[in-house]
């Protein structure tokens, strides 16, 4: 069996710190159930994450960004934003689209509002008046 040093490692991995970093998140992986990718050879976990690490059976860019992937609390999604439905009129086309809601006038009919005209609608209210009544 051959022993790892950190002097090994550190071929691999430059940062001492990021050494340390990566060896303990690996370890804490393989404590967890994660699968070996050398032979354990009665060591311990953090001696089995430092020779997967000296062996390059496991890169460290790869450790590298699951660490930072388990470290993240919030991990931001891009998703498209929502367009502007137009607004349904009684046209020949929207009958056509649909032609059991134009027949049926029992049906509530809501109007779709973009963010723009929601926001100029606000601006063009105007604060509520205060009166005498109201302190006493």
């Amino acid at each position: 069996m051959a022993r790892v040093t950190v002097e090994d490692c550190i071929e691999k991995v430059e940062n001492r710190f990021e050494l340390v970093l990566l060896a303990s998140h690996r370890a804490r992986l393989l404590a967890a159930g994660a699968p070996l990718t050398v032979d354990r050879d009665r060591d311990k976990n953090p001696v089995v994450a430092l020779r997967e690490i000296g062996d390059e059976t496991i890169t460290a860019d790869d450790l590298k960004e699951q660490l930072i992937h388990s470290m993240q609390k919030y991990v931001e999604v891009d998703e498209p934003e929502a367009e502007a439905v137009p607004l349904l009129s009684s046209s020949p086309t929207a009958a056509a689209v649909s032609p059991t809601a134009a027949s049926d006038d029992s049906a509530p009919q809501f109007d779709r509002m973009s963010e723009e005209d929601l926001l100029r609608g606000l601006e063009n209210l105007a604060p509520p008046v205060e009166t005498d009544d109201e302190g006493e």
